[in-house]
């Protein structure tokens, strides 16, 4: 399988192209600078349509410098412009305070004791979400972490939600595998879905 991670060089992505290489797929990897990656904006229609064509999935780990949460709107609207041309598949990392609460029908970044500090990406990431769903003529996939993605071990196991918190905290690590396994899998196509331990 090929498979073009954006956002290569981050926390997440970095991960995710690992984690499909072991596996032995052809990866390439997109970073804004283009150090030991092809260089590429993700916000850009146009560098999404001529970095992607050829692949079978494209997988987007992007994250905006503290200020600039705006840009992941920006880049799922270049993301879903572009591979709607091309005809590849997207997974695209979003965030978690778009999910539920468990057991619950109030949003994460609605709770009460939701940190105030974390309300501008939360909202990007909600607007994001938004648009994703909206998209029409193209095969997406939403993957929202839990609240705590940290670096940590690689156990190859995590388990799946939908719109609703499955758990609190997953390894960055496992949080790859799970991307890799829905690049592999196709399992939730046009759906969002979630993962934790």
């Amino acid at each position: 399988m090929r498979i073009l991670v954006w956002g290569a060089s981050g926390a997440v992505g970095s991960r995710v192209v690992r984690e499909a290489a072991a596996r032995g797929h052809h990866v390439d990897g997109v970073s804004r600078s283009g150090t030991a990656y092809l260089r590429g904006d993700a916000s850009n229609a146009d560098d999404v349509v001529r970095l992607s064509a050829g692949y079978d999935v494209v997988i987007s780990a992007t994250r905006p410098r503290d200020g600039q949460e705006g840009e992941l709107v920006d880049a799922a609207k270049a993301l879903l412009i572009g591979l709607q041309v091309t005809g590849v598949r997207l997974i695209l990392v979003g965030g978690a305070a778009s999910l539920l609460l468990p057991g619950q029908e109030v949003l994460l970044m609605d709770a009460p004791d939701f940190p105030a500090a974390l309300l501008p990406i939360a909202r990007a990431c909600a607007a994001q979400y938004e648009l994703v769903r909206a998209a029409d003529g193209l095969d997406w996939t939403y993957v929202s972490p839990p609240a705590l993605l940290e670096p940590g071990e690689r156990t190859g196991r995590y388990r799946k939600g939908y719109d609703h918190l499955v758990g609190s905290s997953i390894s960055m690590e496992d949080f790859a595998v799970a991307l890799v396994d829905e690049a592999e899998q196709a399992q939730h196509v046009r759906q969002r879905f979630t993962v934790a331990y």
